[in-house]
């Protein structure tokens, strides 16, 4: 991993940014005291698994009718 300061990045972005995007990993750091404050890591895309109910996955459904509407105050039951 390669550590470069707040100075650094402000200089020579695109060439840390194609760093990152080649898979390493770039740590920020505070210019003054050296110390280690950000890091820059490469995306990675997040799977998003269908969301499961529960422990009653597969034993109820849940359906909403088409006119359903409900407010913040009303779902968290301060009205």
């Amino acid at each position: 991993m390669e550590a470069v300061t707040a100075g650094k990045i402000q200089n020579h972005f695109p060439e840390i940014l194609e760093k990152v995007r080649n898979g390493k990993k770039v740590s920020i750091l505070y210019d003054g005291i050296k110390t280690p404050v950000a890091m820059i890591v490469p995306y990675v895309e997040e799977k998003k698994a269908e969301r499961k109910i529960g422990i009653l996955d597969g034993k109820i459904s849940i359906d909403f009718s088409e006119n359903f509407e409900m407010t913040t105050e009303e779902l968290i039951g301060i009205q």
